[in-house]
């Protein structure tokens, strides 16, 4: 094997590695998160790779599940300084919705989803956006494609679970809802969720 095809080979081992530890990272960061562990969740994406937008976005979450808005409006601010791509969007789109901007929210989270189609959190967002301004029925459809994108993201579920529950979808709550609790099993939402099922007969 020559220097160049060591190189290659290195260099393709080096990707794959960094591909792992940026998925396991953000799959340590979501149990924290699913769990209502929110600081240890800011803790551990603080800790991960700062590089990997995924994560960075989660802790922009778990820092307003905190309430320390001015963290979370700083991390966001992080995604919408990135170069032009779907993920520069996400973050213009959380700036605005936490300044009560749901239209520019939604502006941004548009493009997000545009430029990014395969991005679950550009869905998200725009469901996020979509809620602000109480468009229930496309708030739905929008979580319903971020979990489509991501089915392993129980908050896309919850969320999902939420808007069809205000437009009385029981059968589609009941779907996203019963996939939440078995995703995020320790939820301080369960409580929450199993009462809405209770309330609509969801089951």
């Amino acid at each position: 094997m020559t220097a160049r095809s060591h190189s290659i080979l290195a260099a393709g081992c080096f990707v794959l590695i960094a591909i792992d530890v940026s998925a396991q990272g953000l799959a340590d960061v979501r149990k924290l998160y699913d769990a209502g562990q929110y600081q240890q969740a800011v803790t551990a994406a603080a800790a991960a790779a700062d590089s990997d937008p995924r994560v960075l976005y989660l802790l922009a979450q778990s820092q307003q599940k905190l309430g320390h808005r001015d963290e979370a409006r700083d991390r966001y601010s992080q995604l919408a300084a990135r170069p032009d791509d779907p993920w520069k969007d996400v973050g213009r789109s959380a700036v605005a919705q936490l300044a009560n901007d749901m239209g520019g929210a939604l502006d941004a989270a548009n493009q997000a989803a545009e430029r990014g189609p395969d991005v679950a959190e550009a869905q998200y967002q725009r469901g996020v956006a979509l809620s602000g301004k109480q468009d229930w029925p496309n708030a739905a459809a929008a979580f319903e494609k971020a979990t489509e994108l991501d089915p392993q993201w129980a908050d896309a579920h919850y969320y999902a679970g939420l808007a069809y529950s205000k437009v009385r979808r029981i059968e589609q709550m009941a779907n996203h809802f019963n996939t939440f609790l078995r995703l995020a099993p320790q939820s301080p939402q369960r409580a929450e969720v199993q009462s809405i099922m209770r309330t609509l007969g969801g089951r």
